[in-house]
């Protein structure tokens, strides 16, 4: 039979190694600049990202959800291809670096979006503060 202990170890989500750094793996500083992003900064910086986007759409195409869309899939592309950062990473004071490999950063921002888009890819980390996006394009967000 099942005890309910047995339940709650899994509830409890995977084991976690206390002393380990997220970001150490990648090669980022455990804290101060450069070391991986807190979560709130991100999503905040995500919402700013989407705020103004969809204040853009409303003045422009009256509010279309896909304007909305094109114009935070332009945004996060031109603005993270140029700078390494959007509007609000910047000031949120979080940018995106590449971490591996030797792919273009437009490369790597064109399929950061894509699949930033799909929703899913951004909401399952990895235990370096990592959405499946930014492993996928080999980058991570870091403070800036």
């Amino acid at each position: 039979m099942i005890e309910r202990k047995d339940l709650g170890a899994w509830l409890e989500g995977p084991p976690v190694d206390a002393e380990y750094v997220p970001g150490s793996r990648l090669g980022l500083p455990a804290e101060g600049s450069g070391s991986v992003a807190p979560f709130g900064r991100r999503v905040l910086s995500l919402l700013i990202d989407w705020g103004l986007c969809l204040l853009v759409s409303q003045l422009t195409a009256k509010g279309a959800p896909m304007a909305t869309l094109a114009l935070f899939a332009a945004e996060n592309i031109l603005l993270i291809s140029l700078f390494g950062l959007t509007v609000g990473q910047l000031v949120m004071r979080v940018r995106v670096t590449p971490v591996a490999g030797r792919m273009p950063i437009l490369v790597r921002s064109l399929l950061r979006t894509a699949l930033l888009l799909l929703v899913i890819p951004g909401i399952i980390w990895n235990r370096d503060r990592q959405p499946l996006h930014d492993v996928a394009a080999a980058t991570a967000v870091v403070r800036a």
